[in-house]
């Protein structure tokens, strides 16, 4: 079966699928899992040609420019990698039917705590083709159906993925739905079918997050928005820190990992500010400030930074420094302003650093390192599904065993419960 945006096939009808889908899919067997990312991974290669001119199609639609259009873009190395990635998790462990606890009851029966798959899992996710095949694949090794809702920029991309991924001889037909991109209705249609999809992931901007977290009915794992921040301690190492604040910034400044806040201790700031005030504006990168930045850095254009800077997620060449007057300060102001996702601090001073790793209330928290490394595929999980910044459930980058549920399962041999 084919999955198609134009086929008239209504958003009900397509939950429905997905629903009568997920049990046929939870049957499958490691090894039939496996095989099927396997051959997904091959149709994906042999298809690159097809998928680069979907996706041209889209990029000559979306009038995206930059970071933005940058997230959009497939390349014949972006295909590859969404190749290996199918076949990383295809390697990785099922999580499925393993065993989380086992006892004995004193009557004799056995009791078993396993994982089982969730059921249906709706994503809602913007302009990136490379989310459809990630979460396809961690969705497939979990034995769960998927409705995937993408960004309207994507539609070419996300349906070709998908038609190559569903033609794959052996998927249950009706586990991977694509929602219609070209309007609101559909995300609306996703977020009140309680009883048809057992959770939904939103990822992307802080508005469609907060839109689906404020609208759901169905059980949502709240992906975040990156303001992520990163400390220079008074004991950093400046080279150290420079590549980190780079790396962090430009290696790719769209994406939720990036940093958009650089902390400095007041301590080294009238030599620490100019040096990578200035390395950021030979790399592109717009500068905000607080007074002392913009005094300490007078011939680098840096921008009065406002009181909404220090809140915003800016997804571009952008960054807001601050000096603080030390540990305490920059914990205060992270724990204030950060989307709870990615923080690091650089220094050599160990207690600091621990007290930081400690009293920083984020899901991903670095020593001496780029905030860029908060992905699944860094973590070794593969891929993943997103970002959780919400505490329950799961936090930071989930995969595979946080698309599982549990169930207890008791073997006895005739017990019953005696009258009290």
């Amino acid at each position: 079966m084919t999955t198609t945006v134009n086929s008239g096939i209504s958003t009900r009808e397509r939950l429905e699928r997905a629903r009568a889908a997920a049990p046929r899919a939870a049957e499958l067997s490691t090894a039939e899992k496996n095989a099927l990312l396997e051959a997904m991974a091959g149709a994906i290669e042999a298809g690159a040609q097809q998928i680069l001119t979907a996706n041209q199609k889209d990029i000559e639609a979306s009038g995206l420019e930059g970071a933005l259009r940058d997230r959009l873009l497939l390349t014949p190395d972006r295909i590859a990698g969404m190749a290996a990635g199918l076949r990383d998790i295809a390697a990785l462990l099922d999580p499925v039917n393993e065993t989380l606890a086992e006892w004995q009851h004193p009557n004799g029966m056995h009791i078993r705590k396993v994982r089982v798959p969730l059921g249906v899992v709706g994503i809602i996710y913007e302009s990136r083709p490379n989310v459809t095949v990630d979460t396809v694949a961690l969705a497939l090794k979990t034995g769960n159906a998927i409705v995937l809702r993408g960004g309207k920029e994507a539609a070419h991309s996300n349906q070709c993925l998908v038609e190559i991924m569903t033609a794959t001889p052996g998927v249950p037909e009706g586990s991977i739905q694509l929602l219609d991109a070209s309007s609101r209705d559909s995300v609306e249609e996703l977020t009140k079918a309680r009883g048809l999809v057992d959770v939904i992931i939103p990822r992307g901007g802080a508005g469609l997050i907060t839109f689906v977290v404020e609208n759901s009915v169905v059980p949502v794992i709240e992906t975040g928005a990156g303001n992520c921040h990163i400390f220079v301690d008074e004991s950093a190492d400046f080279e150290m820190a420079d590549n980190i604040v780079i790396n962090a910034k430009i290696q790719r400044p769209s994406v939720c990992n990036a940093a958009e806040k650089l902390l400095v201790h007041e301590r080294l700031a009238a030599t620490y500010i100019p040096r990578i005030a200035k390395k950021l504006v030979e790399q592109g990168v717009e500068l905000r400030g607080d007074e002392l930045t913009r005094r300490l850095a007078p011939a680098l254009d840096v921008r009065p930074a406002v009181e909404a800077d220090w809140g915003e997620e800016y997804l571009r060449l952008c960054m807001a420094i601050r000096v603080v007057t030390g540990l305490d300060q920059a914990i205060d102001h992270i724990n204030h302003y950060s989307t709870k996702h990615s923080d690091a601090i650089v220094t050599e001073d160990e207690p600091n650093a621990r007290r930081f790793l400690s009293a920083v209330d984020s899901a991903t928290v670095y020593w001496n390192a780029s905030t860029r490394f908060t992905d699944g595929a860094e973590f070794g999980f593969g891929a993943e599904m997103g970002i959780s910044t919400q505490k329950l459930h799961c936090r930071g980058p989930f995969a595979l065993a946080e698309l599982t549920s549990s169930k207890y399962e008791i073997v006895g041999s005739g017990q019953i419960r005696p009258s009290s």
